[in-house]
């Protein structure tokens, strides 16, 4: 069976997340993208944890599914038809490990994905008994050594899967210009084995990391890592497996393209840490011109953040990546919402915009269906003729971007500038 997994998102419990991020609502959101296996999120904070237990039941295969679905309040959820079969949940939380190790403070974040609510209550049992705050937060920080973290889940559940996240961010991940490591090894020493895939996160794409060799051995997944329904889906996995936990986590450790089909990516120059820079100061940085600075601020004269492009460069050991050996394809797309919003002269939040997507969701059933299968002529016969437009020049890679810096996202452009005013300026007259 073909599905598609977004395995990395946060609930309502974890700092700076929608309220809306709830079971039913992440559900019908997961439905309206596309997505057939969703994280079921932050499982170690005691009262979401509560709510999983109360909201999901197993399917009879590691995977979960809503008891009784409800309706959003959402005026556009309302309109999606949704059963409980539809989407299924995966158990999977992040957490932060914030530590001193060979005299650095590191800041790395691991994805846990686990086959049972068991599994869970071990490792939460486990963590509870070494001290951890799980209350704090969905995503708890935690002062341990992320190889000791790698060494409690195999020992108390082998059958769980550590997958180091978003591993090129700056601030918190394994390979974080700030915070991180040079290798794998350097952060989990003996426990390196026991990983077998990395997330790669929003701003950095397959072929960047490609271009270390050290990576070849391991299976590059991609996820949303979202904090708002809307946001599900940005980044995912497309599997052909057995439908079931199982299924999924040896298609992921295979690395064979005709079991892990593909992974869904944003354009990484998208990404707000794709590039080097200080937000504040309004400076933004290409690798070759940060260099040119001694990686110091033009402008204040203190040191960048640096960017996933410029840490990618530095780790690389090759340029033609043509030698990677095998290679599951990808596929770089940009939400719908954003391709309406442009081709609409609109922002991509704005009330009109999601009802052109919704007319667009009923037509044709999903995003992902939308953005990837459905024939340009059919997108243009609906209307506007412009976002069909859009979504082809997606397709070929036809894009402009400004790359994100510094914690802020790159603005992505499908349509030169005359033509989005010329739309925005139609969008105006259509008001009198």
């Amino acid at each position: 069976m073909k599905f598609l997994a977004d395995l990395h998102l946060h609930s309502r419990f974890s700092r700076a997340t929608s309220r809306e991020m709830t079971f039913d609502t992440m559900a019908a959101w997961a439905k309206v993208k596309g997505i057939n296996v969703l994280a079921s999120a932050d499982f170690t904070h005691p009262e979401w944890f509560f709510l999983t237990k109360e909201k999901l039941e197993s399917a009879g295969n590691g995977f979960f599914r809503l008891r009784a679905p409800q309706k959003p309040e959402n005026g556009h959820l309302k309109s999606v038809p949704f059963s409980r079969d539809d989407v299924a949940f995966v158990l999977s939380t992040e957490l932060s490990f914030i530590y001193s190790k060979q005299g650095k403070v590191r800041k790395v974040h691991l994805l846990l994905l686990a086959p049972d609510f068991e599994s869970v209550e071990k490792i939460n049992g486990r963590l509870h008994g070494l001290g951890a705050n799980l209350t704090s937060d969905g995503r708890p920080i935690l002062g341990l050594d992320a190889r000791m973290f790698v060494k409690l889940v195999a020992d108390v559940c082998p059958r769980c899967v550590v997958i180091p996240s978003h591993i090129w961010t700056p601030w918190f991940s394994v390979f974080g210009a700030n915070s991180g490591f040079d290798s794998l090894e350097e952060c989990f020493e003996e426990m390196t084995p026991f990983l077998f895939a990395l997330e790669t996160g929003l701003s950095s794409d397959p072929p960047m990391n490609w271009r270390l060799s050290a990576l070849d051995k391991y299976t590059l997944v991609s996820n949303s890592d979202a904090h708002s329904p809307s946001k599900i889906g940005r980044e995912a996995n497309a599997v052909e497996a057995e439908f079931g936990y199982k299924g999924l986590i040896e298609a992921i450790r295979s690395k064979d393209p005709a079991r892990f089909l593909y992974t869904v990516e944003f354009f990484p120059e998208e990404g707000k840490y794709h590039y080097d820079g200080h937000r504040k100061c309004g400076v933004m940085l290409s690798p070759r011109e940060s260099l040119a600075h001694n990686d110091l601020c033009p402008a204040c004269g203190k040191k960048l953040t640096i960017g996933v492009a410029h840490r990618v460069e530095e780790l690389a050991d090759r340029n033609d990546i043509r030698d990677a050996g095998l290679r599951v394809p990808f596929k770089s797309l940009i939400p719908l919402n954003e391709i309406i919003a442009e081709a609409c002269g609109k922002t991509a939040e704005c009330q009109s915009v999601w009802n052109t997507y919704f007319r667009f969701i009923h037509e044709f059933g999903d995003e992902h269906r939308i953005l990837t299968e459905v024939s340009i002529g059919d997108l243009c016969a609906l209307g506007p003729e412009k976002v069909g437009r859009g979504v082809e020049r997606m397709r070929k890679g036809l894009v402009k971007i400004e790359p994100g810096h510094d914690g802020e996202y790159g603005i992505i452009r499908l349509f030169e500038e005359d033509e989005n005013r010329a739309a925005a300026g139609a969008g105006q007259m259509s008001l009198f």
